[in-house]
């Protein structure tokens, strides 16, 4: 009787260890998103711009009270369209979270966003034109 169970308790455990594996691996892909949604990018400035009637990168036109940034070229990929970033004015405070829409070839750095009249409004003036920021996604 217990040579007839062997078999069963090692086929257990190769789908525990199997299983064990499939969790290990999401696990380890689902914790880099973690850990950026987590820290702040900083270094950068918020600017904005006006949509003009026309189209962004992502291929939607949006009017300028629409809540949408313009990530700088380095960072842009189709792959970032309609994810939400989370920007915050690092000399008053103020934070908007808005959508990505675009891509900002004219930006400073990598770290800097450009964004719709509507959304850079509900962290600056637009007299200010430009001010430090950190974001992340969300």
């Amino acid at each position: 009787m217990n040579a007839m169970l062997a078999p069963v308790v090692s086929v257990s455990r190769a789908a525990f260890v199997a299983v064990l594996a499939i969790f290990s691996v999401a696990l380890a892909v689902s914790a880099a998103p973690l850990a950026e949604r987590d820290s702040f990018t900083t270094g950068g400035v918020a600017t904005y711009f006006y949509q003009n009637g026309n189209a962004g990168a992502c291929g939607q036109y949006h009017s300028d009270s629409a809540v949408v940034a313009a990530m700088d070229s380095a960072r842009y990929n189709q792959g970032l369209c309609g994810k939400k970033v989370f920007i915050q004015n690092t000399k008053n405070g103020k934070s908007v979270t808005a959508t990505i829409a675009d891509e900002c070839p004219t930006c400073i750095n990598s770290n800097s966003i450009d964004l719709s009249v509507g959304a850079f409004t509900q962290i600056a003036t637009e007299e200010e034109g430009e001010v430090p920021i950190q974001w992340k996604y969300v």
